[in-house]
């Protein structure tokens, strides 16, 4: 297949195409470009690169690490959401191990993005909903609620609390993904002080030394 082209009112957007082996498949994955590195980050976030590209649409090392923790667990028949879904790889793997899945964004063009790589991959099955944290409306229960790299910005941290402690179904698990920022690792403190029990698994994402190491912590109700 041949990589996109995004026509946006700030200009057109090349995508650029990255295959990943996850669990024995290789998945198609089109993106304006990888962010995997604190260096690359930094050039990113400074506005050091020649083309301005939404976060949303970046791959990030985060969405990678998510991708390895769900293709590694059994999901016939689990309802999952997708918070922030970005580039779509953790909730395209979803749904290729039968989930019911369901990705939101706030942006019509990231979810665009997502759809592409949904077709790319052969998956069919999901549902795309434009979705505002703060002005959540979703009232369905979900087995699973994933998330890439989304807690970063404090001030969002009470809506995303709303919608783990409302969407969450009994006996669910929400699935965070995280370079191990400060603000996330606050709020991650606070809800275990608050009951919820936390695990972690450690990954570290990019071939270029040093890797970047990326949490996934998973956030039960105790």
């Amino acid at each position: 297949m041949t990589p996109d082209v995004l026509h946006t009112t700030a200009g057109d957007l090349p995508l650029e195409e990255v295959e990943l082996d996850i669990e024995g498949r290789t998945w198609s994955i089109l993106h304006t470009g990888a962010v995997i590195s604190r260096e690359q980050e930094l050039e990113f976030l400074l506005g050091r690169n020649t083309t301005k590209r939404p976060y949303g649409i970046v791959l990030w090392p985060a969405a990678i690490a998510l991708a390895h923790e769900v293709a590694a667990r059994e999901l016939v028949g689990k309802r999952v959401l997708e918070l922030g879904a970005g580039t779509g790889l953790p909730g395209i793997i979803a749904a290729s191990r039968g989930a019911r899945v369901v990705q939101t964004d706030r942006q019509q063009l990231v979810l665009h993005v997502c759809k592409l790589n949904a077709e790319r991959n052969r998956v069919t099955t999901i549902e795309h909903r434009i979705a505002d944290w703060t002005a959540w409306q979703d009232a369905e229960r979900y087995d699973l609620i994933l998330g890439s790299d989304i807690l970063y910005a404090g001030d969002l941290h009470p809506p995303l609390r709303h919608i783990f402690e409302t969407n969450l179904a009994p006996g669910g698990t929400v699935l965070l993904a995280d370079p191990f920022r400060e603000t996330s690792v606050r709020l991650l403190e606070t809800m275990e002080a608050a009951g919820w029990r936390i695990t972690m698994d450690k990954w570290t994402v990019g071939l270029t030394p040093p890797p970047r190491p990326v949490g996934v912590f998973a956030l039960t109700r105790s």
